[in-house]
């Protein structure tokens, strides 16, 4: 049996006569996505006659569910304001949860239901692009479409929810414990690894938007690609790239990109490397708020990646010394080649995660942040740590309360009448007023000179907040 675009999307095309259908259509994708039948986009970016054209396999793996609106406004409780979660160039995107109650058979999970804003930046085509692609590929690194509306003029998108957001939201936000070495390490294998998967494809796809807002992460900051709405088919056959409209976000686009509008995978390369600096800084790839020569971050941090002496001037503050310094360097040497303005000298996305995939497991991070003491003429020794200054305080603490104790026991004859009305309670209380007393003089003196800690370098909120928030380039 033959699928055409008319019985997959019937809502959409009412232009055109369509067979009833009891029962939506469900569309079914070649698991893995490495079919070189998949579904071709430039046979649907636009909505015309030459759309009847059938398609050689279905769309599948899983099912992808088609959703009416209705079950939509049940899922989200009418998208209410307390589930929304965020807004990017597509629209906003609400939390809802689905099970067997709206569409039997349907596992019981947390979804993300993103709606197109109509009047936003994207529209049915970048819809109608992340349905095909994200209905044919399926990977451990790729966000998982569940389904998707299309009725009227609403379009909608039904994903599997990840409670940690967007590395965006994770890497800049303010107020909360900063991500650790390895966790940001992790975090670029698996954003690595999606990308390899999409180039090494046998029908290659180019993602086009890679940054930080669209890297999600589950509860075990596993990362999954989203928004496929820019992506692109790969050159085929004796192509070198695709000529496209230039669009994708300012800082992160190849500069060859921007201004030839060849895309290649080597474009998506570039973009990791930006990503990459970011995780290495903590800084955003474009920041108005900072000095003029550190608006962009790759201009500014570029030209020491390869210097190892220097590199500890750009590392994220945030970290407070606590990562792997020879990960640091390898994974910066690794920037720097992504960002080669000669996207032949870049590494393919393959060499990344081969390089990369050994540095989450660096155990060269120090135990606790560096305190740096000076040698005094009261005794204490460069070389002494503070336990060893605590064992010498105790030694001297114990030395003189055993002086003290001679010396009572030297005059207790000639206190002994005195003494032997005492009462042993009070003795006691008296001995140890005694001893807080000598402690307070002479007890531990604090570090001579303590480091101080690093400020955080806090940034705002990504998009959904943020004046300084990358700006979308098209032309």
């Amino acid at each position: 049996m033959k699928i055409t675009l008319r019985s997959i999307f019937p809502s959409c095309y009412k232009g055109e006569y369509v067979s009833p259908s009891p029962k939506p259509t469900k569309v079914v994708a070649t698991k893995g996505g490495s079919s070189s039948n998949r579904v071709s986009i430039t046979d649907l970016s636009y909505p015309s006659s030459t759309f009847s054209e059938d398609l050689s396999v279905s769309l599948a793996g899983s099912n992808l569910h088609v959703f009416t609106l209705a079950e939509l406004k049940i899922i989200t409780q009418s998208f209410s304001s307390s589930n929304f979660l965020g807004e990017g160039g597509f629209g906003p995107v609400h939390k809802g949860f689905i099970d067997d109650k709206v569409r039997p058979g349907l596992e019981a999970q947390p979804v993300a239901v993103k709606l197109l804003d109509l009047d936003g930046s994207q529209g049915h085509k970048e819809w109608l692009t992340e349905v095909v692609f994200l209905g044919q590929l399926r990977h451990p690194h790729l966000v998982k479409l569940i389904g998707y509306c299309c009725e009227e003029e609403h379009r909608l998108l039904v994903y599997e929810y990840l409670p940690r957001g967007s590395l965006e939201n994770q890497l800049f936000r303010r107020y909360s414990a900063s991500l650790p070495w390895s966790t940001r390490m992790k975090i670029a294998v698996g954003a690595a690894k999606g990308l390899a998967f999409l180039h090494e494809a046998k029908k290659p796809v180019i993602y086009r938007d890679f940054k930080a807002s669209n890297i999600l992460l589950d509860s075990d900051y596993n990362a999954k690609l989203s928004d496929f709405g820019l992506a692109k088919d790969g050159p085929e056959g004796d192509d070198t790239h695709v000529s496209t409209r230039v669009m994708g976000t300012q800082g992160y686009a190849a500069p060859e990109y921007i201004m030839t509008g060849h895309l290649t995978a080597m474009s998506d390369v570039y973009s990791f490397g930006v990503v990459l600096l970011e995780l290495l800084t903590g800084r955003r790839s474009v920041d108005k708020g900072r000095p003029p020569r550190e608006h962009n971050l790759v201009e500014w941090a570029r030209p020491v990646l390869n210097d190892p002496r220097k590199l500890g001037r750009i590392m994220d503050p945030r970290l407070e010394g606590q990562y792997s310094e020879m990960g640091a360097r390898k994974a910066a040497a690794l920037a720097y080649q992504c960002l080669s303005h000669r996207p032949r000298s870049r590494p393919s996305m393959t060499t990344v995660v081969k390089i990369l995939e050994p540095l989450k497991d660096f155990d060269d991070i120090p135990i606790g942040p560096f305190v740096y003491t000076v040698p005094t003429d009261n005794g204490v020794k460069e070389s002494e740590t503070p336990k060893e200054r605590k064992r010498e305080n105790g030694h001297h603490h114990r030395s003189h309360h055993h002086t003290n104790a001679h010396k009572h026991h030297d005059n207790s004859e000639m206190h002994k009448d005195a003494n032997e009305s005492e009462a042993p309670r009070e003795r006691k209380r008296e001995n140890g007023q005694h001893h807080r007393n000598h402690h307070r003089h002479n007890g531990h003196r604090p570090h001579p000179l303590k480091a101080p800690k690093p400020q955080n370098d806090e940034h705002q909120n990504g998009r959904r907040s943020g004046s300084n928030s990358p700006d979308s380039i098209a032309s």
